[in-house]
């Protein structure tokens, strides 16, 4: 029995409507029963996700489908914010004592926090299936107010309180560039839908200079969403004082289905004159900012925060390059990699620190969790057989194919700068004398799950093919012609 689209979202929003009325009437209930319920239920929408049907062809899309579609593209990032938002329920459990301490009662407030990251996964799923500027609009704004949320749920905290107006003041800045980019790119071509627009752009009447001005307000909107340089100012502050489970979701589900919007929302704009060119620069300011800032921290948290601008450059690499398929993969080792590093770092900094040094002698008190930190790092950094090795060659791959030298030259360079300050955190895991001789234990589910992502960062790292298979039927939007940008 095939499953309309639609009805995912629609489940996973009832879902979270049920949790948060559980929340409500259910007294003095342990709210870590919410957090599993919220897990099962994803883990049912997920599976639903296998018996989606295919929605109508572009020529035929009318009424609702001309706003949303459900085509291989966005079945496959649904999936990618499903299972993001299972990991972090996961991590929130552990998380939960934190949140104790900065709540008046042991369990105010957990229902919530357990909550409002189904909404958040609701609002993700939307967005990946938007082809509509008022569909990416609705969709963008209900991940965004979440995060609000989210990112300042611990307000007893003053970093949490700093992080979270930081957050909500450029947030808002970034929703108003988008708002008037999407005015302007309305006025000039009277439509929203993407596809529509694309149309109405190789038309000889338009005026392009307007046009390009429109798109450029929505690239700064959606520079803000995944990180990118000059746009990046609020992220080491806020993922620093936000909750680390959060910080872990805006790290890795925000920047997909930001990366998503930018590759559907660049295709029609790309005929635009230096559009390209833009995005290639975008690129390089990125890796170079991201990877220099990155070497001199000290605090693991932070260091993941400028290492996540440093990975948004090298998907703008693929994005610049037309190698929509390369960025695909990058993100699922990205998704990968970043979960397993956050889960320790959860479980390990509640009871030393986050700071590089709180790290130190880790391997002789958790040889699991120091291991498990190991293949997270090494991943990031690209060491061969390893997922984030398999991305970084197939977005290089795609930049020699292209001709790109400078990409290529600035991403090998920055590479290097990557293996420098990844490999402190194994430094003071293997090499340094243990600051604390107390041993550090997980539960039995954070073990199972810090189990599955080194299985699967060292699996793709050596066998892709079932991620490269499940892109060899995707929808051709993903990969731009080249033709459209030598017009």
């Amino acid at each position: 029995m095939m499953i309309p689209a639609p009805h995912l979202e629609i489940d996973v929003l009832v879902l979270g409507i049920g949790m948060l009325l559980v929340e409500i009437f259910a007294g003095k209930m342990n709210r870590k029963v919410l957090a599993f319920a919220g897990i099962i239920g994803l883990i049912l929408v997920l599976v639903a996700t296998f018996f989606v049907q295919q929605n109508p062809t572009h020529e035929q899309a009318t009424g609702f489908w001309s706003f949303y579609t459900a085509d291989p593209l966005s079945i496959l990032f649904k999936r990618f914010a499903l299972v993001t938002t299972i990991i972090v329920l996961v991590m929130m459990i552990d998380y939960a004592p934190v949140v104790r301490t900065f709540r008046s009662s042991t369990e105010s407030g957990l229902g919530e926090f357990f909550t409002i990251p189904v909404f958040t996964c609701a609002g993700l799923m939307y967005l990946v299936s938007a082809v509509d500027f008022v569909m990416i609009f609705v969709s963008l704004e209900l991940v965004t107010v979440s995060f609000y949320v989210l990112v300042s749920f611990t307000r007893k905290s003053p970093a949490a309180l700093e992080a979270g107006v930081k957050y909500l003041i450029l947030s808002a800045v970034s929703t108003a560039f988008l708002v008037y980019g999407i005015t302007w790119i309305f006025g000039v071509t009277g439509e929203t839908n993407l596809d529509r627009i694309s149309a109405a752009l190789s038309s000889i009447d338009v005026d392009r200079t307007a046009a390009t001005f429109g798109a450029l307000l929505v690239l700064v909107a959606l520079g803000f969403k995944i990180a990118a340089v000059p746009f990046q100012i609020w992220v080491p502050d806020v993922y620093q004082g936000a909750p680390t489970p959060v910080t872990a979701f805006l790290s890795v589900g925000s920047k997909a289905a930001g990366f998503v919007v930018l590759v559907r929302v660049l295709r029609p704009f790309l005929i635009l004159p230096n559009m390209e060119r833009l995005i290639v620069l975008i690129a390089i300011l990125t890796l170079i900012y991201g990877n220099l800032a990155a070497l001199p921290q000290n605090n693991l948290k932070r260091l993941l925060a400028y290492s996540s601008i440093a990975h948004a450059g090298y998907l703008l690499v693929g994005v610049a390059c037309f190698a929509g398929s390369a960025v695909v993969f990058y993100l699922v080792a990205y998704l990968l990699m970043t979960m397993l590093g956050f889960a320790v770092l959860i479980i390990v900094a509640q009871q030393t620190g986050e700071g590089i040094s709180d790290f130190e002698g880790l391997a002789k008190r958790s040889p699991l969790l120091a291991f498990a930190m190991l293949i997270a790092m090494i991943s990031l950094a690209g060491v061969p057989f390893t997922a984030g090795f398999l991305g970084k060659f197939f977005i290089f791959s795609a930049a020699v194919s292209q001709h790109q030298v400078t990409l290529v030259l600035v991403g090998i360079i920055t590479v290097a700068c990557g293996f420098y300050y990844y490999l402190k955190v194994v430094r003071a895991m293997y090499w340094q004398p243990a600051t604390n001789a107390g041993t550090i234990s997980a539960s039995i589910l954070s073990r199972a799950m810090i189990g599955m992502l080194i299985i699967a960062i060292v699996w793709l790292g050596i066998y892709p093919q079932p991620i490269l298979r499940a892109l060899a039927g995707q929808n051709p939007s993903l990969v731009v012609a080249k033709a459209i940008s030598t017009r």
